[in-house]
């Protein structure tokens, strides 16, 4: 099984500010012991060639991908796509786009109270989504990936955990276990076809709100949904895959 994370943010980023290089992103996953991560800046799909070689010495498979914005407020996560992925504006494009390439389109904290998110968008267009998040951001009495794990069951969605990394701290919170070779394509199929389990558990209060208030303060144009950081290894798990 592969320890992969599918949705970060570096300061190659153009919406948000993000205190952390690609490299060192990738320095701190490979002390975590992570296989794979798929590298997602806002409405930017990064080009993780450069990287590539970087990373593989540390045992990390880099995947291309983008957080794109369609119909002016809707996140989508967008990985690899063979081309094409900044040019999605609206579901039309996305559905165009899945009919071209065989990438792979997950759903981000879908529910979250926020305008990016989701929500009734996600059964108009159910089957665009290849996999559903499970956020890293959630404590044992708030918890908006109940919601999204209730929805990928009644549809059949596999489920990844994603630390919607904004500072190095959130990785290692909650994330998925990936039941593939350590290749970008073989990943991405093998999440498709549900071969992924995700971890995660619960945050403290003061460590949510710490991690929410430094995001506001940052940006307080703030719209995403963000996540949180490591406390301790994960013990809980919020979220099933179907």
């Amino acid at each position: 099984m592969l320890k992969v994370e599918l949705h970060t943010h570096t300061s190659d980023d153009p919406v948000d500010i993000i205190p952390y290089t690609s490299r060192q992103l990738i320095d701190r996953a490979a002390a975590l012991g992570y296989d794979a991560l798929a590298i997602t800046l806002h409405e930017r799909q990064l080009d993780v060639r450069p990287l590539a070689s970087y990373a593989e010495d540390r045992g990390i498979v880099l995947i291309p991908g983008i957080e794109r914005t369609v119909e002016g407020r809707h996140h989508v996560l967008l990985l690899n796509f063979a081309g094409g992925a900044e040019d999605v504006r609206t579901f039309a494009d996305l559905r165009r786009l899945k009919a071209q390439s065989s990438g792979l389109v997950i759903a981000p904290h879908p529910f979250f109270p926020a305008p990016s998110c989701l929500w009734g968008r996600m059964d108009e267009h159910a089957d665009l989504f290849d996999a559903v998040e499970c956020n890293g951001m959630f404590t044992r009495l708030v918890d908006f990936n109940r919601l999204a794990e209730r929805w990928a069951r009644r549809h059949g969605t596999p489920m990844v955990g994603n630390g919607d990394v904004h500072r190095l701290q959130q990785l290692g919170t909650t994330y998925s276990l990936v039941e593939a070779p350590p290749d970008v394509s073989s990943i991405c199929e093998a999440v498709r076809h549900g071969r992924v389990r995700v971890v995660s558990r619960p945050l403290a209060w003061g460590m949510a709100a710490a991690i929410m208030a430094s995001l506001l303060v940052r940006y307080p144009y703030l719209s995403s949904c963000t996540s949180a950081p490591e406390l301790a290894p994960p013990s809980h798990n919020s979220c099933t895959t179907s």
